[in-house]
């Protein structure tokens, strides 16, 4: 999506077509006219555009025929995400991007008005060296809507992250007690249960994954809930996701799944 805002800044009107709406394919169409490589990307990107619309057009559960010269033996499923950007999500996976940027940069004056990010003399051919690292990528296992279940265990993200303390466990770190969730099948949701799935969630979150990042975390941090009560040590960290800053406290003893009869 930035690179899309990058090569669409000031774009001349001939370059991205009057009538099209997708400026970022008419651009790629018209450099591939004069750039093979370029020309190569717009023959892979039709494909998958096919193969998409075949599938579409497809009963549920019949897969489309194979086409005869198809390269592949499954049609690819692309996320409406992946299908927003195809054009440069294509050019990435082929790793050429920052060898199309580079020619479009050595020849804006055909494609950008003056003041245009990638006619600039310094900022364009910065655009095109900072590609370069992400085309020399191998990208044959991206995330899929389901990679958040494949990450691992949340006793193995509990043992990660946590941070002795003073009055930390004394037995070996293999000894430590798996988060202390259980299936309950009583037909009302407990306290517990949602203590359960709190702490499973809050566990997941310490992760890093595409949805929040762990930006600070510190174990043994006191709370105390009300004034007649003894502070309680716990873990806190903070989140940052695209829109906010999470703030997250866990008592230890639901961290180490020994909540018991504690209240």
């Amino acid at each position: 999506g930035v690179v899309e805002a990058c090569l669409l800044h000031m774009l001349k009107r001939r370059a991205a077509g009057f009538l099209r709406t997708d400026k970022v394919a008419a651009l790629f169409t018209k450099v591939g006219k004069t750039y093979a490589i370029a020309g190569d990307v717009c023959k892979k990107v039709q494909e998958l555009q096919q193969q998409v619309e075949s599938r579409k057009n497809q009963p549920n559960g019949q897969e489309p025929l194979k086409r005869q010269g198809s390269t592949t033996s499954k049609t690819p499923v692309l996320t409406p995400q992946a299908i927003k950007h195809i054009w440069v999500r294509t050019a990435l996976i082929e790793k050429v991007l920052d060898k199309i940027v580079q020619y479009i940069v050595d020849n804006c004056s055909k494609y950008y008005e003056k003041e245009a990010l990638l006619a600039d003399p310094v900022c364009g051919p910065i655009l095109a060296s900072l590609l370069v690292g992400p085309c020399a990528l191998e990208y044959t296992k991206l995330k899929t809507a389901d990679h958040y279940w494949t990450d691992p265990s949340a006793d193995e993200l509990v043992q990660r992250h946590r941070i002795h303390g003073v009055h930390g466990r004394q037995d070996s770190p293999s000894k430590r007690p798996a988060l202390g969730i259980r299936k309950r099948h009583s037909s009302g949701s407990t306290s517990e249960d949602r203590f359960a799935a709190s702490a499973r969630e809050y566990v997941e979150s310490l992760h890093q994954n595409s949805r929040t990042h762990l930006l600070y975390g510190k174990n043994n941090v006191l709370v105390q809930p009300k004034d007649d009560l003894e502070a309680i040590p716990g873990y806190l960290s903070l989140h940052q996701s695209a829109d906010s800053l999470t703030l997250k406290w866990t008592p230890n003893q639901l961290m180490n799944g020994t909540l018991g009869d504690s209240e």
